[in-house]
Formats: structure tokens, sequence, C-alpha cells
């Protein structure tokens, strides 16, 4: 290599650092998420809350199945909402509702959520949303998980696309709110859904770098 092809040769390298520098804080900077204000639906299966893939005028729970209901802040995609606190005790829920031959009995466990998760105006200074609970519903065998729901616990709201707004009243008034920059439902709620702004000074820095490596060379030509 010649002394002349040098400075061009590290120029090069520098930039192609900079590049995968530049590269790297894109991919390692969190998207801001959309979160929405909603009730997801769940059913209970092997010892755990299951994100139910059907909704709930379409599914139809077979007999001593468990469907669960939480109100929260939860980010897109289902699996990541928040889950019902209360595990899905069927035995327990429905102990005191008979068997009755051509119906069948739906455990169902309401969670209203946390304060941080109510609408803006929901709930007075101090207040929580209504308590967790539990219920069992004796229905028709072919009755879907709306149609329990409604046994259970009215009133019922839905807009106009037929999303369910409000469980037993609640909450009064929305649905379905987008809210971006929603921390996921696992409980991290400490970032901020933005890049690291040191990550990129660093690749800036690398860049102004490569930029007057590359100046430099051209003047020793």
């Amino acid at each position: 290599m010649t002394v002349q092809a040098r400075p061009r040769a590290v120029a090069a390298t520098l930039a192609a650092t900079a590049l995968l520098g530049l590269l790297a804080v894109l991919a390692a900077a969190p998207a801001q998420a959309t979160g929405y204000r909603y009730w997801s639906f769940w059913k209970w299966s092997g010892g755990t809350w299951a994100y139910q893939q059907q909704g709930p005028a379409v599914y139809v729970p077979p007999d001593g199945s468990v469907d669960g209901w939480r109100f929260a802040v939860s980010p897109d995609g289902g699996r990541d909402a928040a889950r019902p606190g209360a595990p899905g005790d069927f035995e327990a829920a429905c102990a005191a509702t008979p068997a009755q031959a051509g119906r069948k009995r739906i455990a169902v466990v309401l969670d209203f959520g946390t304060a941080a998760d109510a609408p803006p105006g929901a709930l007075a200074a101090g207040s929580a949303p209504p308590a967790a609970r539990t219920g069992c519903a004796s229905v028709a065998t072919g009755a879907s998980s709306a149609e329990v729901l409604a046994a259970l616990a009215p009133p019922l709201r839905y807009d106009g696309a037929g999303i369910l707004c409000a469980i037993a009243g609640y909450p009064a008034a929305g649905c379905g709110e987008a809210l971006a920059g929603t921390p996921s439902a696992s409980g991290d709620r400490g970032g901020s859904g933005g890049p690291d702004l040191g990550l990129i000074a660093g690749g800036a820095a690398v860049a102004v770098l490569a930029a007057g490596a590359v100046r430099q060379a051209r003047r020793r030509r």
C-alpha cells in the first residue's frame, strides 16, 4: 500500500465504523409503543391466563371453563396485555351454582384494574376502581362469552364497531383510547420509550471523526 493510499484506507475504515455505530444505535433504540385503554379477554388454561384469540361474541366456552377480563392500559398485541390478578378457580366460583340439565356453568373473573389505568375523570379524588370480583353464570349450552358476561355483569357498553367498552358500567365513558409511549405490561414503567441520547451522541462523534479523516485524506492527494 502506498503512503498516499493509507489515509484513504483509514478514512474508509472510520466511515464504516461510524455507519455500524449508527446502525447499532437505531437497532438498540426502542420504538415508541402505542398502548390502549381497554378490557382484554382471557381464558384460564393449564393453570394460567391465556389471551383469548377469539372475540367474546364468537367464542363459545365449554361447561366448567373460566373467562377472565382485565381493564388496563396495555400495549397492543394481546399477549402483552395486563392479565387478571386473580386465578381462575372454577370450583370456588361456581360452588353455590348447581348444575342443570341443558345448561352450562361458566366462571368469570373481572379485574377492573388500578387507578393508574382509569380514564381521566373516571374516579373521584382518592377513590379506586371497583374491586375485582368472581362470579358464575348458568347459561344455555350454546351461549357465547358475550352472553355469559351480559348475564353476569350488566350493563355492558359497546361502540359502533362492536368493541366492548364497559363491563358492569365501568368505565362510564371512553373506549379503547390510544396512548402513545405506553410501557409494557411486564411492569417496566421506568423508561421513556425514546432512544438513548448518549448512544446517539457517541455515534455522531464517530461520524464527525470519519468525515474529518476523509477531508484530511483528500488534502494529501
